[in-house]
């Protein structure tokens, strides 16, 4: 039990030890205003450096990737098909697919899926 914790505090030192002088090293001394701006061909930059993006154009990648997801649990049902009951494999199926229309009418209903200029 000694041999463990005295491992255990050897290991915490070690990675204090590193984080703070990975915090001291990586410190900027020199804060120039020619540094820190965007580079343009070595002009002054003619509009911000962070462009806007569309919030809209955000909700839907998420609802994609959120639904894209789903439908690769869908995938696993083919092979189960073979090898379960028919009763219960359309309970499931239902099921599964009622949750993913359900997802669907109440992404569409709180204007989620309108996509506005």
């Amino acid at each position: 039990m000694k041999i463990l914790f005295f491992c255990m505090m050897i290991t915490f030192l070690i990675s204090l030890i590193v984080m703070m002088l990975a915090s001291i090293l990586s410190k900027k001394t020199f804060t120039d205003r020619e540094k820190i701006s965007p580079f343009e061909c070595g002009f002054d930059p003619k509009s911000s450096a962070r462009m806007p993006f569309s919030i809209h154009f955000f909700l839907i990648a998420v609802i994609f990737l959120i639904f894209d997801i789903e439908i690769t649990l869908l995938i696993p049902l083919i092979f189960i098909l073979k090898i379960s009951n028919m009763m219960s494999f359309l309970y499931i199926t239902f099921f599964f697919m009622m949750i993913l229309l359900m997802g669907i009418y109440h992404e569409w209903s709180q204007g989620a899926l309108n996509w506005t200029f």
